[in-house]
């Protein structure tokens, strides 16, 4: 049980997220300004003491990833330096998590840089959702939780899903997500196909093989994130050829979305795509998929309440 006041601050890719969350009565929002300079560079001030408290930094490092890891370091030195009791950052969106490991011999381990920063910075304990690679944890010498969405996505596919009548499967696009489809299938009580993706580049992937019957079923295409939709497309491609389809749905965690992606991933099939507000998604009127947003606001109240009260995270995880 935390003794000392708890102060709530956000980044400006989470502020969204402040908004939705419902805050214990002990645990208040604080104030920040964070500007950024002609330049680029970003500039952060605490606009009230923290000194002697237990500082919570709501965080994501959502697209531009660079920056807003930065105004999370930043946000953290503050706290530090203002002689915060404990800073604990809840990063919804963990950016550099895809690696995990060096592709080649003269490249650098990003996550692990990551979490070197983020301890340097001052920061505590790492709150994250659904990373990319559970692995990251252990790059980090201080206490790392990874909650998760699936439950919450999955209850959305299966209200969607009892609408619209068909044997249904759920589809790991590569061997990466084998995991992730385990836990879907284990919601949604649905059987489990498997793609075996080889990636040429950053967004050129290619599926070699489906392990599991997709044929004359509705498949549910489940991945930590979306980037490209290139992996999306890709499979999509791959279960027609196999007889499945011929709609779509998708669900993800982290909607990255970069320019393009829906138009791709509508024009390859995709009738429906579950996400979450990890990262905020700016809505384009004219987009020919409309994603369904699921909040992870629920979730992080949990969260941040048995932070709070000094409870166990386990169970979201």
């Amino acid at each position: 049980m935390v003794e000392g006041p708890m102060i709530l601050l956000a980044g400006s890719a989470s502020g969204a997220l402040l908004a939705a969350i419902q805050r214990p009565a002990h645990l208040r929002a604080g104030a920040c300004t964070i500007q950024r300079f002609p330049d680029g560079e970003v500039s952060v001030r605490l606009d009230e003491p923290v000194r002697g408290s237990e500082v919570i930094l709501l965080a994501a490092t959502a697209p531009p990833v660079n920056d807003h890891l930065v105004e999370l370091l930043a946000l953290a030195d503050a706290c530090r330096r203002a002689d915060a009791a404990r800073v604990v950052a809840i990063m919804p969106y963990f950016g550099y998590a895809r690696s995990d490991r060096r592709n080649g011999e003269r490249a650098p381990i990003m996550a692990r840089l990551v979490a070197d920063l983020a301890e340097h910075a001052g920061i505590d304990h790492v709150v994250t959702v659904d990373v990319h690679t559970p692995a990251v944890e252990g790059f980090f010498r201080i206490p790392v939780d990874n909650l998760t969405a699936i439950p919450s996505i999955a209850a959305a596919c299966r209200a969607a899903a009892s609408s619209a009548p068909g044997e249904m499967v759920i589809v790991a696009p590569d061997l990466g997500a084998v995991r992730l489809a385990n836990r879907y299938a284990t919601e949604l009580d649905l059987p489990v196909a498997v793609c075996n993706k080889r990636r040429a580049g950053g967004a050129d992937v290619a599926i070699r093989r489906i392990t599991g019957d997709v044929a004359r079923k509705r498949c549910i295409i489940v991945d930590d994130m979306i980037s490209t939709g290139s992996t999306i497309v890709e499979t999509v491609r791959a279960l027609n050829d196999a007889g499945a389809g011929p709609e779509h749905t998708v669900a993800a965690t982290h909607a990255l979305l970069v320019h393009g992606s829906l138009e791709k991933m509508a024009s390859a099939g995709v009738r429906e795509l579950f996400v979450t507000d990890t990262i905020a998604q700016q809505r384009v009127p004219s987009a020919a998929l409309e994603p369904h947003i699921v909040s992870i606001a629920p979730l992080l109240s949990l969260a941040i309440g048995r932070i709070v009260d000094g409870g166990s995270l386990r169970e979201l995880a």
